[in-house]
């Protein structure tokens, strides 16, 4: 005995022995029965139940005893909306809830997600395409993280369904292509944070979002001038977050990175983007000034777009393959950064986005350290020597990525690359304007959590004697970065004090700070010893008020903390103890050379 949907006009078969296919047919009827009587409201009510229905199947067919029932179930979806008899009113309003159900199923097996995606496809090619736009860009946006779905398998058909409406649309390609990025872009966010996928899914998923490149690009050569351009910039800045996000999620299989990276570098040359406009940032300046009328959500993660302009450059430079694909010659692209110093500013700039990522492998960090040297060596442009350029608009920029350089130096377990970011931390340092330079290492110090760091950016201090920036740094000596004028300023008398005496009150907290004061203590040794010798005073160390001051107010508390320290743990076999010992003892004996050097000065002075 055969059954019919009613208004539907679709003959189903003889009810099966699956009890879940006939609890499918009877809603399947049910939303039938409703479209024919006109009840709009009760239709979207039984479409809803139909889909939480299949979304409850979806869970169960991971389970071996309900997996091939849950197959029947699904390839019977198909066959009912395949139907040439289907009503158009019934299959619309199943369109508005069914891909996204079905999608559900995709991270099963490959099966499951085979047919999901021919689901899909009959909704395309049945349903108006810009309607199912929309509802292709809810479904990515409503997973829900209490449900138990694989992220890349729900994804996947919903994202193959995107690359295929999109060449199917006859009309304002450019506002509906805007529509689906955001969408697209809120995907690889929620992947990116799912620790559970494996990177065969995610490399499946990842391709399926340049299928969706690849629509673009072929709807782009479809365009009149105007349009044409805003979209091949919408194409560019998606496939620079794609480049963001593939180098973050797939970071165990370098090769599945590669081939992927490989694929997204063909489409910069289509886009008109060079590497020079990558990682100097103009690039972006000018896609962004393009569409920059467009109100909508697509700025809102400039910062992606920006990590995935360097981090271009940075896997051409680690590739032939890629730069190949890119139609670029590092070798030309280094040198001309090392010869301009304003596209070295701008390239340090756009860098920082790599080195203060949170979530970048190190592998890439490291490359991003080397291309840095390499920019950052050899002759300075004559530019660089002039005080004419402009280094205000860098500064916040370059602080950042000196920042970033620092967290590279304070949590790689890699040795040749802590040694390597610290060289890098000087030559950038080195390339800023005489006038700002202290200024800028003044406030990475006092916005410095980490007492080994600021002993380290101290010590680079230290080293501001007596060194001419261009010669020396040309000669690799990175040690002798500074120039001979200014040698020192009362500043560095401010900065001894930061860590001497914190603005919170009192002395420093010991033996957590001890490398930095020790190294304020040397600094302070060194400026009194320079300035004494060389008969000078420009940091007005040598004056009786200062003298008085960090006789009375740095040394003096800091010898009473630091003997009472040692005088409770000298005889203490605890390991804290021995280890606080061991970091005081250095201390205590460069501040009582410190105390000797002061009296000796105001005793000379009387």
């Amino acid at each position: 005995m055969e059954a019919t949907a009613s208004g539907s006009g679709v003959a189903l078969s003889s009810p099966p022995p699956n009890p879940l296919l006939l609890r499918l047919r009877d809603r399947l009827g049910s939303c039938a029965k409703s479209v024919e009587s006109g009840d709009s409201y009760q239709t979207e009510r039984l479409v809803s139940e139909l889909a939480k229905f299949l979304g409850d199947v979806s869970v169960a067919a991971e389970d071996e005893n309900t997996h091939e029932d849950a197959f029947e179930l699904l390839s019977h979806v198909y066959e009912y909306i395949s139907s040439s008899s289907i009503d158009q009113e019934l299959l619309d309003a199943l369109s508005f809830e069914l891909p996204k159900a079905v999608s559900k199923f995709s991270g099963v097996s490959r099966r499951f997600l085979t047919i999901a995606e021919s689901i899909i496809h009959q909704f395309l090619v049945k349903c108006n395409p810009r309607d199912m736009l929309p509802i292709l860009c809810e479904a990515l946006d409503s997973s829900s993280e209490g449900e138990k779905i694989k992220l890349s398998g729900y994804f996947g058909p919903l994202l193959s369904g995107l690359s295929e409406v999109l060449l199917m649309i006859k009309r304002h390609h450019f506002e509906q292509t805007k529509e689906v990025v955001p969408a697209i872009l809120r995907v690889w966010e929620k992947v990116s944070t799912d620790a559970d996928e494996e990177d065969s899914d995610l490399e499946d998923l990842f391709r399926r979002g340049i299928n969706i490149a690849n629509s673009m690009q072929t709807v782009h050569q479809k365009l009149d001038s105007g349009s044409a351009e805003k979209l091949l910039t919408l194409l560019g800045l998606y496939v620079l977050q794609m480049m963001t996000h593939v180098s973050i999620c797939v970071d165990e299989n370098v090769s599945s990175s590669l081939r992927l990276v490989t694929e997204l570098s063909h489409f910069l040359r289509c886009c008109r983007l060079s590497y020079i406009g990558l990682i100097t940032g103009s690039a972006i300046d000018m896609m962004t000034s393009t569409i920059t009328d467009e109100e909508d959500s697509f700025w809102d993660p400039l910062p992606s777009i920006k990590l995935g302009a360097a981090l271009s450059v940075i896997w051409g430079d680690m590739s032939d393959k890629v730069a190949h694909n890119a139609e670029e010659d590092l070798t030309a692209v280094k040198n001309e950064i090392r010869c301009s110093q304003t596209r070295r500013w701008q390239a340090i700039g756009m860098l920082r986005h790599v080195f203060c990522s949170a979530t970048l492998p190190w592998r890439l960090k490291k490359h991003a350290i080397d291309f840095l040297l390499c920019i950052t060596e050899g002759d300075i442009s004559p530019e660089c020597e002039s005080e004419t350029l402009d280094f205000s608009s860098f500064v916040s920029s370059h602080f950042a990525a000196l920042q970033g350089i620092e967290n590279v130096i304070m949590y790689t377990s890699d040795s040749v690359l802590r040694k390597k970011a610290f060289d890098v931390l000087k030559r950038v340092l080195a390339d800023i304007p005489i006038s700002q330079r202290f200024d800028v290492l003044k406030a990475l110090i006092t916005n410095c959590n980490s007492a080994s760091m600021v002993a380290i950016l101290l010590d680079i201090v230290r080293q501001v004697r007596h060194a001419k920036t261009s010669s020396k740094v040309s000669n690799g000596n990175v040690d002798e970065v500074f120039h001979e004028t200014p040698v020192w300023s009362a500043d560095v008398l401010e900065l001894v004090e930061l860590v001497l005496r914190p603005s919170k009150g009192g002395p420093p907290s010991l033996p957590e700070q001890s490398d930095a004061v020790l190294s304020a203590l040397n600094l302070y040794r060194f400026v009194l010893l320079s300035e004494s010798t060389g008969k000078t005073n420009y940091t007005g160390v040598l004056s009786e008020t200062n003298l008085k001051k960090a006789y009375n107010e740095w040394l003096l508390p800091l010898r009473t903390l630091v003997t009472g320290i040692l005088a409770e743990n000298r005889n203490d076999d605890d390991p804290f103890s021995s280890d606080s010992v061991s970091a005081l003892n250095p201390v205590e004996l460069v501040l009582y050379r410190c105390i000797e050097l002061v009296e000796e000065r105001l005793k000379h002075d009387l």
